[in-house]
């Protein structure tokens, strides 16, 4: 089971120098992270979230692939990458992973303008070292009543 955490950031940059932290404690084994997300409130008041993968990027790829190996078969392979490429973008927009983008704005709505909130979903960690290592990065955490 994953567990979530969310810190809040006063500074619109330091969410993703913290979450940068992070992947680098999850090559060293020390945590175990099923998703990374960062949400900014820019000085307009607007939310946007930064995925740690792009699922459109990543299934257009895909799709644009299969696509024009399926195309090679019926001899028009550019028109095969350009339909698996469309396809694969379309699904990647459709599925979400992780933690609810839904939720996530909601959450960054309440953030005043010029911050950053970090959400993370972890599956394991050896919390001693990860807390350690993030300590003193000026976030506030939030907790669910």
């Amino acid at each position: 089971m994953s567990n979530l955490a969310v810190i809040g950031y006063d500074d619109q940059f330091k969410a993703e120098e913290v979450r940068l932290k992070l992947w680098k404690m999850q090559k060293e084994y020390l945590i175990d992270l099923e998703d990374a997300v960062v949400a900014v409130k820019d000085e307009k008041g607007k939310v946007k979230l930064h995925q740690a993968l792009n699922l459109i990027a990543a299934g257009a790829a895909s799709g644009g692939f299969w696509g024009a190996l399926i195309g090679l078969i019926f001899l028009n392979p550019l028109l095969g990458l350009a339909v698996g490429a469309a396809a694969g973008a379309v699904s990647g927009a459709l599925t979400d992973v992780g933690i609810d983008d839904k939720f996530m704005k909601d959450l960054a709505e309440a953030m005043h303008p010029g911050s950053s909130v970090l959400f993370i979903l972890v599956r394991r960690a050896t919390p001693d070292k990860v807390l350690e290592e993030i300590k003193g990065t000026g976030g506030k955490a939030w907790k669910s009543s």
